[in-house]
Parts: structure tokens; sequence; C-alpha cells
């Protein structure tokens, strides 16, 4: 099946490059398109936002990211796609939980978006902690120590 979406907006940042690493204090813009720019209001009562976007530069290759190690770093196991948030993904969707800086007119500014500069934006969504935190969850260690330097 196929499915098609329209951009909301656009990232705005000094980022033309994917990285892995340090995008925790990078502050982004997303810039909203105009028939969107009225979707803000009442968000900027709230501290974080989950954003999802179209990894418009990645490209997956099952032979190479189907199962791999997270960052190609040898001292991680190798584990599938699924168990990763590798950006070469079988359908190109980021997503993350970013802290809410500024909301102006048509614009959300953020702190901790892992996205380059023109990256389509498809969502934003208003972090609720009793529906997003799960208090119970539990990772992997070598997630830890791949988060290390991450935020």
């Amino acid at each position: 099946m196929m499915y098609e979406m329209k951009a909301i907006g656009q990232v705005r940042n000094a980022h033309s490059e994917r990285k892995d690493v340090g995008w925790g204090t990078d502050i982004s813009d997303i810039v909203l398109l105009e028939e969107y720019k009225g979707g803000l209001k009442g968000l900027e009562d709230f501290s974080h936002a989950i954003i999802v976007y179209y990894l418009h530069e990645a490209r997956f290759d099952a032979t190479k990211h189907l199962q791999r190690r997270p960052q190609n770093r040898e001292d991680l196991p190798c584990v599938g796609i699924f168990s990763q948030r590798g950006k070469d993904r079988p359908n190109q969707i980021g997503m993350t939980t970013v802290e809410i800086v500024n909301v102006s007119e048509g614009q959300l500014t953020v702190k901790g978006l892992d996205a380059i500069a023109n990256t389509p934006i498809l969502d934003i969504k208003p972090y609720y902690p009793m529906y997003d935190l799960k208090e119970q969850a539990t990772v992997p260690a070598w997630v830890m120590e791949l988060m290390k330097n991450y935020f």
C-alpha cells in the first residue's frame, strides 16, 4: 500500500549534513506553511512537543540497514532496524520529543531536534506526560551507551 502525506512546514537550522551525536543543545526553527500557522495556538503553554518529520535524505538498503550495529559502532550489538532509531529506515519517518523554546506566528523554535535544515515536517503533537511517559519502560544496556553523547 502507498500513502501520501503533505509537509506542513520545514526545519531551519545550521545543519546541512546528517550526524550521529550532539543534537541535545541544537536549536531549530520549524517554519509552518501559511495554511497551518494558526495550528500553533496554545502550544506555548507546553514545555515539550513531539515532532514527526520526513527523513528526506535517508536511503534504506535492506542489505546494509535491516540489521546492523547502531551508528556502525563495533562496541554495540547487531540489532534490527526496528530495535534502533537509525535514520535509514524502510519508511523515512523520524520522530523526536523536543523542548519548546518559543512559539511565534507560524514558527516553533525547539531544542534537541535531530533533523537537518530543510527537513519536511509532517506533524507536531504536544507532549502529554501521562500519555507519552511510561515509567516502567526498559531498554537494553547498549541503548544507554549509544545515547551518552546524543543529547
